[in-house]
């Protein structure tokens, strides 16, 4: 399985249902939400400033991290983006590729 980062805000009516349902009851919707696509949520955090919540899921492929963001996005109450996050032994692999690639200019 891949982890993401997720960050998300609160629109319009997103900010009055968080506030009628709690934020207990809306980390509920995010594990259920997950759960349908084979995912699990690591943590989840609510925040202020430029985030509102924030955490780290797994999902088990990029395409259904993607219809989770798309389902979620698509409801225009949450602006969500997710980012997929790397072990240190996944950037050691990487390091270790030589891609081939001509700057501009070049």
């Amino acid at each position: 399985m891949t982890k993401y980062l997720f960050q998300a805000n609160y629109v319009g009516e997103g900010v009055k249902g968080l506030m009628r349902e709690g934020g207990t009851r809306r980390r509920e919707a995010v594990v259920d939400a997950l759960t349908s696509v084979g995912g699990s949520l690591e943590c989840f955090y609510y925040a202020f400033g430029d985030t509102d919540v924030l955490g780290v899921l797994d999902v088990p492929d990029q395409a259904n991290a993607a219809a989770l963001s798309l389902m979620i996005n698509s409801t225009g109450t949450v602006n969500m983006h997710l980012t997929p996050l790397m072990t240190p032994e996944d950037l050691d692999a990487a390091a270790q590729k030589t891609p081939s690639y001509r700057a501009p200019g070049q």
